[in-house]
């Protein structure tokens, strides 16, 4: 008589979903008793019978010896019972058997199946199945081995390829890592970062944040033709200074005077890059320059700087821009010619002690004409605290701008030559693109820090457009972007309509520049994002590198019981809570307390 009843008898041991159980009583439902002594009532679908009984107690369900490879070799490849497998492996059925029997066919490597069908599986199979269970063992047992030797900071060189998977998502390319859920960590970009330095994957100063914005990281690799046979301009015998910071390894600007006219020459980029060419889609890929405090990732190849950058030769080809600053200061004559330029390099520091003398003199007070005519013309200073952050020989110096006059008269040059090119281009009606800015929406003209830092938050960001609008915060009714090609790509486009109508060729249609300038400007938004964080990400180095750091704070605004605090000697915005009322403007003394650079936060306190 077949032991496979409609319902298992009373005491009979039957199997519930993976466990062992004892059959207390038959009703409407069965009730079972599980390991432990606990009830259960269940319905008679839901268990199988595995041995009629009698079973008196789970604790005799007892680990059985028996020929269980004998029993395998016998019936390899045939089907069996449960009962004929308990029998023929250890010479008696009985719930204990039967368990043991159960347990091998579970185990799923030399039997298979239900208590009432069980396949003995093949020689093939079943040594397959070794084969892949042992490999899948030492790969847990490497596993298990790599975790601990991450929690012990202690990589070995052939983790390298695992901990990849860690940096993409410190990188932002994914969003889950195995490896930091095995170690209990969350999943987030800053715990993906400070894991990969903690292990040594990562430089400890290590700046992941351009690759996180999907900023390039490398040079364009691309061949730069010959500079083409132009009729130029011999601008030589007038003396050319670009003038810049200290260091600066791209100069595309430069001023002349010759009598009372201005000249603005710039590098002639465009005389290399032809609009579509690979120069010029690389270039509007990327946007601009990407400047960091470590390095400079060029938006074109360094050979063009080479070639082109106003002073790096002894002579350089320039698109001039040449006009006059009337009394009022406005612009007038404008003229634009290609040009051969002689040009010296000097620094603002440098200029800053000669303003006194020609022809820095004369520059400065054609400068002050133009601010003034700017300044009455609503345009907005706003000399919130400025700072160079550089890293040389992985020193991070922090050092303040200060606000020398030098700079602002090339400066007020430079929004002239963009004055100039504009109103150029809009009399000959080629479609460049304009940058615009609407006036702010609120904000008050204080010139205290807390005045000028509110006031920054109420102008929106410039826009180019094809169709020419003022530009609010300068204060100019037309302005354009002209004097960076070798590292804006905007300047770049302004650069080829111009070269175009020189030489008589087509310039790009309206639509044509609205949408390159459109892909640039897009593209430009990672550089611009990946520059931000990245001075963040080195002040905070400076921080953790300097932790007695002490300095003053000028409140520039509150929030609930925070104090937002501008630190003039590192240029950055923190937020500080505070237990007494505080006034804008007010000065504090704060010092440095926790830094994680990983979640790119500092904490400060108040001092006193």
């Amino acid at each position: 008589m077949s032991i496979y009843q409609a319902n298992p008898p009373v005491d009979s041991l039957v199997l519930y979903k993976i466990r062992p159980a004892r059959v207390v009583s038959i009703g409407e439902k069965i009730e079972i008793e599980l390991a432990g002594g606990h009830s259960k009532r269940v319905r008679a679908k839901d268990v199988e019978l595995l041995h009629p009984g009698p079973l008196r107690s789970l604790s005799e369900l007892a680990p059985q010896q028996g020929e269980l490879t004998e029993a395998w070799e016998l019936l390899e490849g045939s089907e069996t019972t449960l009962k004929d497998l308990a029998e023929l492996a250890f010479n008696v059925f009985t719930p204990a058997t039967a368990w043991a029997a159960w347990q091998l066919v579970a185990e799923g490597l030399t039997f298979s199946g239900t208590p009432r069908a069980i396949q003995a599986r093949t020689r093939e199979l079943v040594e397959r199945e070794q084969a892949e269970r042992a490999a899948k063992e030492a790969a847990e047992r490497d596993w298990q081995a790599f975790l601990e030797r991450l929690a012990a900071a202690c990589p070995a060189p052939e983790d390298t390829h695992r901990l990849g998977e860690v940096e993409r998502l410190a990188l932002g390319q994914s969003e889950h890592s195995r490896i930091l859920e095995a170690l209990g960590h969350q999943q987030t970009p800053g715990n993906a970062h400070r894991t990969l330095v903690q292990v040594g994957y990562w430089e400890r100063n290590h700046n992941p944040y351009p690759v996180r914005c999907g900023a390039p990281t490398q040079d364009p690799d691309l061949p730069v033709p010959a500079l083409p046979e132009d009729e130029r301009v011999d601008l030589t015998h007038l003396p050319a200074y670009a003038i810049d910071d200290e260091g600066n390894q791209d100069p595309d600007d430069a001023l002349s005077l010759d009598g009372e006219r201005l000249w603005v020459h710039v590098a002639d980029v465009a005389a290399l890059i032809a609009p579509d060419s690979d120069l010029e889609r690389e270039a509007r890929a990327r946007g601009a320059n990407l400047y960091l405090p470590e390095r400079v990732v060029n938006m074109l190849p360094s050979a063009v700087t080479d070639r082109l950058g106003l002073g790096l030769q002894p002579v350089s080809p320039a698109l001039s821009f040449g006009f006059r600053c009337g009394n009022a200061g406005e612009i007038e004559e404008i003229e634009v010619c290609r040009s051969w330029v002689r040009v010296e390099r000097l620094s603002y520091d440098a200029v800053e002690t000669q303003l006194d003398r020609m022809p820095f003199a004369a520059l400065h007070m054609i400068a002050n004409r133009f601010r003034d005519r700017r300044s009455a013309q609503g345009a907005t200073s706003l000399e919130l605290p400025e700072v160079s952050v550089r890293v040389v020989d992985g020193q991070v110096i922090i050092r303040p701008l200060p606000r020398l006059k030098s700079r602002a008269m090339v400066m007020d040059a430079m929004l002239m030559a963009g004055e100039a090119a504009a109103r150029f281009c809009l009399d000959r009606g080629l479609p460049i693109p304009f940058a615009t800015q609407p006036p702010p929406e609120n904000g008050d003209e204080s010139t205290d820090l807390a005045g000028m830092y509110a006031r920054r938050r109420c102008f929106k960001p410039t826009r180019l457009s094809v169709v020419p609008e003022p530009h609010a915060g300068l204060g100019l009714a037309l302005y354009t972007r002209a004097t960076s090609p070798l590292r804006r790509y905007s300047d770049l486009l302004v650069h080829q309509q111009i070269r175009a109508w020189l030489s008589g060729r087509e310039p790009l249609s309206a639509q044509r520049i609205i949408e390159c300038s459109g892909e640039a400007d897009t593209a430009s938004i990672a550089i611009r994002r990946g520059e931000r964080l990245s001075n963040q990400h080195w002040k905070l180095l400076f921080l953790r590198d300097n932790p007695t750091w002490k300095g003053e704070g000028v409140v520039v605004g509150r929030e609930d019981r925070k104090a937002v605090l501008l630190l003039p000697e590192l240029a950055m915005e923190v937020r500080v809570r505070v237990r007494d009322e505080v006034e804008l403007n007010q000065r504090l003394q704060v010092a440095v307390g926790e830094i994680d650079v990983a979640e790119l936060t500092a904490n400060f306190r108040i001092l006193g």
